[in-house]
């Protein structure tokens, strides 16, 4: 059969012979064209799995034990054997290679092979429970090297800003420490010498000329400023003065500096030139003045020292209004109703609120009694302060104002006041507190006031068991008064489940020093009150 095959194949024509052998030469060239292809491309692989062998027999002769895969298990003998040299022949290598891929399907399951440093030891094992030693020296090294780049950031980050806060404070001060220009120079010298052609001082008839302005017109005006300085000064002294009330002008026609705002600046009460804390809503015509000038009997305020005179002269007070309810020495306490004597109390209103800021009460006074203290003189009696309280109080508020006047405080007179105001609730048999909220200096005179009181109690105490409501009821200081003030004193602690008081020797002594230097002077005597509860309280 085969040779009929072959002779038939030979009988055939002679064109189709030449065609056949063309395509055959064709199909041969590219066939040999891709076979030397993919030899260059598996002798290249051959080279490089001879150079991991290579490695793996140097890492293997350094230790006496087998070389062991990252997952500790011994090396296969289709993986890890030396599979390829140089010197190989194509064949070899063409098998070895065929093996190596039937060997990596098979072990699918593996990871894959990664080329280590030579200085790596194959026989580490992680001691974490449940590791397989895969990668974790990796994973430390670069979160090692992370954390530590971060921290240099971080550390550039600081030198950077402080750099550039050092570089900003040099730029704000670098005009404090340059030196003057030369017309700043010229300018210096000019001024030193206006300055030095002044008169050291003034002349007989320059004094004489002075003290008379002064006693004509008092502090009505402003005094000669001749002489007094150089005139560069008094030039600079006028321009600013012109400049101030230019602006102030500007402000008020603006609308941002309305009338009758806090525009009164001092008050003349008596003896005294008083000056002003907060705005107090006077009429209009008179808080536009700047000063007012004020009966200190009778509180009247007026718009000159002339119309102040006049009134002195006629005036017939010489002491408040009302019922003189204690007296000893010279200090008197007055009860003022406001429904009675409605014009004197709202006065005393409008001039509390001069130096009160969180007072709202001006005109409606028939709901309050003003207890008013004086110190009496030949010429009459002295207001020293008050305190104003509700007639019928729901919350037993025995306080709604009080006030000391500014020429009478820092002398104990505002504790006298508060002593007063406890003694009046003492006789009432009720408990009271100040209405809230308090004012600063009021906030600082009430706290020194229950720390008297209380040490004083606790001085006098000679029990062991000691109650909040006892010490209520004999000083007629409120509880929460009383519970706050032993917090701040650090006086009362808790233990065992128990509410204890404190008695701290060490604040007693320290009250009796004070009261043994201070005398009892400036203190409320029960016994010189002259007075009943009003009906309806």
């Amino acid at each position: 059969n085969e040779t009929k095959l072959s002779n038939a194949g030979s009988s055939s024509d002679g064109t189709e012979d030449s065609d056949f052998s063309a395509e055959h030469e064709h199909a041969d060239r590219t066939e040999s064209f891709g076979r030397t292809r993919r030899n260059t491309r598996l002798t290249r692989a051959s080279l490089r799995l001879s150079q991991s062998s290579q490695d793996l027999k140097q890492a293997a002769n350094q230790d006496e034990s087998p070389p062991r895969t990252p997952t500790g298990n011994a090396p296969s003998s289709e993986s890890d054997i030396d599979v390829s040299s140089p010197n190989i022949s194509l064949d070899e290598s063409l098998a070895k290679e065929l093996s190596l891929k039937d060997s990596v399907s098979d072990l699918s399951h593996r990871p894959k092979r990664r080329r280590f440093h030579d200085s790596y030891n194959f026989n580490m094992k992680c001691p974490t429970p449940g590791c397989n030693s895969l990668g974790e020296v990796f994973v430390v090294y670069i979160i090692e090297d992370l954390s530590s780049q971060t921290r240099a950031s971080s550390r550039d980050k600081q030198v950077e800003e402080r750099t550039l806060s050092h570089r900003q404070d040099e730029n704000r001060h670098a005009t404090r420490h340059q030196a003057p220009t030369e017309r700043q120079m010229r300018y210096k010298e000019k001024v030193s010498e206006m300055r030095k052609k002044r008169n050291s001082g003034l002349l007989k008839e320059q004094k004489d000329k002075h003290m008379e302005h002064r006693q004509s017109h008092g502090n009505n005006r402003e005094p000669l400023l001749e002489n007094i300085t150089s005139d560069y000064d008094l030039e600079l002294f006028r321009k600013a003065q012109a400049r101030a009330s230019e602006d102030l002008e500007k402000l008020r026609l603006q609308g941002q500096v309305p009338e009758g705002s806090n525009m009164i600046k001092t008050i003349v009460f008596g003896r005294y030139e008083l000056d002003t804390w907060y705005h107090s809503p006077y009429p209009e015509e008179y808080a536009r003045l700047g000063r007012l000038y004020m009966c200190e009997f009778c509180l009247k305020y007026m718009k000159s020292q002339t119309i102040l005179r006049r009134h002195m002269a006629k005036c017939v007070w010489k002491h408040p209004p009302g019922d003189e309810i204690y007296r000893k020495g010279n200090i008197s306490v007055f009860e003022v109703d406001g429904k009675k004597n409605k014009i004197y109390c709202q006065n005393l209103c409008l001039l509390a609120k001069l130096f009160l800021d969180h007072k709202t009460l001006y005109y409606d006074v028939e709901p309050f009694l003003f207890y008013v203290m004086t110190e009496a003189d030949n010429t009459g009696c002295h207001l020293v302060g008050y305190f104003s309280k509700e007639k019928n109080s729901f919350l037993n508020y025995n306080v709604s104002c009080i006030l000391t006047m500014p020429q009478y405080m820092r002398q104990g007179y505002g504790k006298m006041l508060i002593d007063f105001s406890y003694l009046l609730s003492k006789v009432e048999e009720k408990v009271g507190s100040p209405e809230r909220p308090l004012s600063d200096l009021g906030l600082i005179s009430y706290r020194s006031y229950w720390k008297e009181v209380l040490l004083r109690y606790l001085n006098q105490f000679q029990g062991k068991e000691i109650s909040i409501k006892e010490i209520s009821q004999e000083t007629a200081v409120n509880p929460v008064d009383i519970v706050s003030t032993l917090q701040s004193l650090q006086m009362l602690k808790y233990w065992k489940g128990k509410h204890l008081v404190l008695k701290r020797q060490d604040l007693i002594d320290d009250w009796k020093a004070k009261e043994t230097k201070r005398g009892s002077s400036k203190t409320i005597d029960p016994t010189a009150l002259k007075w009943t509860p009003p009906k309806g309280t």
